[in-house]
């Protein structure tokens, strides 16, 4: 029993003295692997960091920015058609006219004898009917210039008619005989004429029928606008446009909005709607007398808008100057803020104000 236990002794001892050799050994062997050539496999915790710093480049995709309609920054899925800009009248007795609810931008202009005309652009939303609808003027193409889309007018001078090809637009009027235009009987000419503008957008030729570039540029939301991030309150916004336009736009906190009135009086659109503003442009501009003349001899004036001038931005109940500038014809009037940064819209629909330098005014209150 004795020798038996001594020999089961030394084959333990020597197996514990072999198994302390092979752990060494084991190590030396491991390690010259991980000093091997690049051939060799690493070590399983590498593989993990390796992982783990690949993961982390791809934790942050790009983030997801959905689209917006080009003329109001308003998220959406813009539909491919051409800027549909509709010349649309003023005075007491056009109003309450129609369509103007659902215009992306409305420029005001004045023209000869101290009127006031619109311009009505049509992008995101499409009205069933638009009026009453007047004649072109030597402003319009240079404000729709930059859209390259269509113009609807009743009719015009032959050389004012010349500059709306010449500026790139496609100019469909009711004197030519363009579909979609025609008189109502429930209003003297020339305050009747009206039109469709599904029929206008089916008229667009090959050159016209891709959608706007955006024209203004937007914040993303209202509280990140120019206007609301670096203005000073205001209430009321009271134009002097001429001696016969007096636009006045109230600030409305409950719908977010300016509220445009004729004078005193609230404006509405033939459908009863309030016309309102979530952003109102003021561009003060040079107003020169043109070449062409109107009945009994009135000149017929124009703005300089190629170049540069002062203006103002109203958007929630707070306004701030800016400088526009535009470049071209073609170009889009832009923007911004004394620093040179953009003077971003809110999303939403927008009214210029095309305010007579030196005969036009603005008061803020």
């Amino acid at each position: 029993m004795t020798g038996t236990t001594r020999a089961t002794a030394g084959r333990h001892g020597r197996a514990r003295a072999a198994t302390r050799w092979a752990v060494p050994l084991l190590g030396a062997v491991l390690a010259l692997a991980a000093c091997g050539d690049g051939s060799q496999q690493p070590s399983p915790t590498s593989v993990t960091q390796r992982a783990d710093v690949g993961a982390d480049k791809g934790a942050a995709p790009a983030p997801v920015v959905p689209p917006t309609w080009p003329l109001t920054g308003v998220e959406g899925e813009p539909v491919e058609r051409a800027a549909l800009g509709v010349k649309v009248e003023n005075t007491a007795v056009a109003r309450p006219q129609t369509g103007l609810e659902q215009a992306d931008v409305v420029w005001e202009t004045i023209v000869e004898f101290d009127v006031s005309r619109l311009i009505a652009v049509f992008h995101s939303q499409v009205p069933a009917e638009v009026g009453p609808i007047r004649s072109v003027r030597p402003m319009d193409p240079v404000i729709l210039a930059p859209t390259h889309g269509l113009i609807v007018f009743s009719g015009g001078q032959p050389g004012i008619l010349a500059l709306v090809p010449a500026s790139g637009l496609q100019a469909i009027s009711h004197d030519a005989g363009a579909d979609g235009l025609y008189r109502t009987r429930d209003r003297a000419a020339p305050h009747n004429v009206y039109g469709t503008p599904e029929v206008f957008w089916a008229q667009a030729d090959s050159s016209h029928q891709a959608s706007p570039g955006e024209q203004f540029t937007f914040a993303r939301t209202a509280e990140r606008s120019a206007a609301v991030r670096s203005g000073t309150p205001a209430a009321l916004l009271d134009f002097r446009l001429s001696a016969a336009s007096n636009p006045r736009w109230s600030w409305d906190a409950g719908t977010g909005t300016w509220l445009r009135s004729e004078g005193q009086s609230p404006a509405t659109a033939r459908s009863g709607q309030r016309l309102s503003a979530v952003n109102v442009v003021s561009v003060t501009a040079p107003h020169p007398n043109t070449q062409f003349g109107a009945q009994g001899g009135a000149p017929v004036p124009t703005y300089e808008l190629v170049g540069s001038g002062e203006g103002v931005v109203a958007t929630g109940g707070k306004t701030v100057a800016v400088r526009w500038q535009k470049d071209a014809q073609d170009a889009p009037l832009r923007l911004f803020l004394p620093d040179g940064s953009p003077a971003d819209l809110a999303p939403g629909n927008t009214w210029v104000e095309l305010v007579p330098e030196g005969s036009g005014s603005l008061t803020v209150s």
